[in-house]
Parts: C-alpha cells; structure tokens; sequence
C-alpha cells in the first residue's frame, strides 16, 4: 500500500505538500540557530513496528544539514555491549555543541523491545526504569534539549503495514525477525509501553505519543510539534499547528486514548 492510498482518507497529496515544505523551512531556522549558539538537540522516537518511525525522520532531517545532523539506528547490541554500562552504547551518539541527533529507537528498547522479547531480564528492565530519569536529568543540566516521541499505531493499521513490507520488495530492509511476534504480542507491547509511560514521563524530559494511522498527519504534526517546543525566535510558529488528537502529552495520565 503506498502513501497515496494509506493517506487517502486524511490530508490531501497537495495540502500535505505545502505544509510540510512551510514546516521543513522552519527547522532549518531551528538548526541554524543551534549551530550559531552551539545548541544540543536530541530527539528520540520509539513506537510499535511499522508505526512509521523511519518515514518521520527522513522528513525531520532531509533539507538539514547533513553535517550538523545524526540519524542513530543502532543494531544488535555487541558482546562487549551486553558487558558494559547500559547507557555506554548511546553515549557516542549523543549531539555535541551545534548538532541535532535522532535517534531511530534509543535506550528505551529496553522498556520495550528486550522487555518483551526477553532480551533482558527482569531486574535490568526494573533497574532502567528506575535510573533512565536520572541518566536523562544528567544530560538537561547539561545543557541538552530533549524530546521524547512515541508513534502509536492501531492492531489494524499494523497488520495493514507489515503485509505491505512482505508484499513489497523494496521494503524488504525494514522486515526483521520481532515482525513476525509483532501482532502475537500486542498485549505484551501494550503492557510495556505503559509502564513506560507512567514511570518515565519526566518533567524534564517528558513524553509525547503521535497518533500514526494517518501517516501524512502524524509527520506534520510530529514537526509542527518539534517547532513549537524548541526555542527559537525567528521561527513562524504560526505555521506550526499542533492537533492535540493527533499528539497526546502527559500519556501516563491518558493510557485510554492509546491503542489498544
């Protein structure tokens, strides 16, 4: 299914263009900024399987500077990486003075993924969740701006994209081993991501969930909501509109407009 099809129930091709063009031109003002006064920017997204996490950033960063700007997907976690202090693997990755890093899944694959997959164990899961606020609390005082996005998709809207991945051959890339278990734990997910949000949503570094079925709406929304939280003067925020049913903040408080 493409994005024509997927979106045609929601924005127009030709309304999703203008605005996203308008919104693309207001973070590249955001970067330059950033790079003139050595900001650090850091903007995280986790979500569900095929809840459109690549699509979303190819669209953050696209017209960004290519130097200023990190895309982090890491893989499989090395040998020496299970050996080490959990948050040593992300450590590198983090923005220096001047840069803007997105990071495609984070250390919260933790809280999700590991959880779920028993990849880590019970006892790693907890002592995450219970240090991951003074980790991110660390890099705040620190000077880094944080953004935390969760990509929700519905139980339908999942099985509608990850049969599209095995259908389509240029979309081979994105197939791994968790989409076959995607569906068959659905609960299991919907139990983690929940936890996650009641104890993770920070005041320092809160969370933010982006409703996904509309792909086109959620990208808008995604960077119009990025404009709007970053401090920047010479933005149009005017540009920036925000559809409070399309992005849900304070989601420990909300679980039941999440998917379920």
């Amino acid at each position: 299914m493409s994005d024509d099809e997927q979106d045609a129930r929601g924005v127009s091709k030709k309304a999703y263009k203008h605005d996203l063009r308008a919104l693309q031109v207001e973070l590249v003002k955001i970067q330059r900024r950033a790079i003139r006064h050595g900001h650090r920017i850091l903007i995280l997204f986790e979500g569900r399987d095929a809840a459109g996490k690549d699509g979303v950033i190819k669209r953050i960063s696209e017209h960004l500077s290519p130097r200023d700007t990190r895309v982090v997907a890491l893989g499989k976690p090395s040998d020496r990486d299970t050996r080490s202090w959990y948050f040593q693997r992300y450590v590198p990755h983090l923005p220096a003075d001047g840069e803007i890093a997105l990071f495609n899944r984070s250390w919260y694959n933790r809280a999700g993924v590991e959880r779920v997959m028993k990849f880590a164990r019970k006892a790693e899961v907890a002592a995450f969740l219970e240090t991951v606020g003074a980790f991110e609390q660390m890099l705040v005082h620190d000077g880094m701006q944080i953004l935390k996005y969760y990509l929700d998709i519905s139980r339908t809207e999942q099985e509608t994209r990850l049969e599209d991945r095995d259908r389509d051959p240029l979309k081979q890339w994105k197939k791994s081993p968790i989409d076959a278990v995607a569906l068959q734990k659905w609960d299991e997910y919907t139990n983690a991501r929940d936890e996650m949000f009641l104890k993770t949503d920070f005041e320092h570094a809160p969370w933010y969930v982006v409703r996904t079925d509309d792909k086109r709406a959620a990208r808008l929304n995604v960077l119009g909501h990025i404009i709007r939280s970053i401090d920047c003067p010479e933005t149009d925020k005017t540009v920036a509109a925000v559809d409070p049913a399309v992005v849900i903040d304070n989601p420990g408080q909300r679980l039941d407009r999440l998917a379920r």
